[in-house]
């Protein structure tokens, strides 16, 4: 498996039309979704870092994607 970073899932979240919320020990974004349902995902700030396996797959949940759009979204 590719391995993503922070700053990646940043640009994805964008890309997604997450926002920033709060920006303290953590990040969180937010999305609210068509059904009024709000979505979010928290990333620490460890922007070049890697991402673990366990949290990246907990992030895709959060935000309601799977591997395939991200790396999607992500080239393009």
């Amino acid at each position: 498996m590719a391995m993503y970073t922070y700053n990646d899932m940043r640009f994805v979240l964008k890309k997604l039309g997450f926002i920033k919320i709060r920006s303290q020990k953590h990040e969180t974004w937010e999305k609210i979704v068509d059904n009024e349902n709000v979505l979010q995902v928290r990333l620490s700030h460890k922007g070049k870092r890697d991402i673990p396996k366990g949290t990246f797959s907990d992030m895709l949940k959060q935000a309601g994607i799977d591997k395939i759009m991200f790396r999607d979204l992500l080239k393009g």
